[in-house]
């Protein structure tokens, strides 16, 4: 069965900003491509919720129950929690990891 997955205030603003970037600097075809993209990600996370990796900056510090998945360059961090996926931001992953990160889940 697959669990519901739930974008957070932040990771609903992170995605609306991306995909205004996109349109602005790319095309509008280019920025509704990526969201089908990272939309198709968000439904296997509910298949699939455990196949993501710990992101290497919280798991240098101890944290283990924060995981993504990828759609090159972007992150989409999540965590899972009974049957529901959170998915906590989704960035650039060529942005300064460790701060965002940080600021975003550790300073809740």
């Amino acid at each position: 069965m697959a669990r519901e997955v739930l974008l957070t205030r932040d990771a609903a603003r992170d995605l609306e900003l991306l995909h205004d970037y996109i349109a602005r600097h790319d095309s509008p075809e280019k920025a509704e491509y990526v969201l089908g993209k990272i939309e198709a990600a968000l439904v296997r996370l509910g298949d699939l919720p455990h196949r993501g990796a710990h992101p290497r900056e919280l798991l240098a510090l101890g944290i283990k129950q924060y995981r993504e998945v990828f759609f090159k360059p972007y992150r989409l961090i999540y965590q899972v929690m009974d049957d529901r996926v959170y998915v906590m931001l989704m960035v650039d992953g060529r942005r300064d990891m460790q701060t965002l990160l940080e600021r975003r889940l550790l300073e809740r």
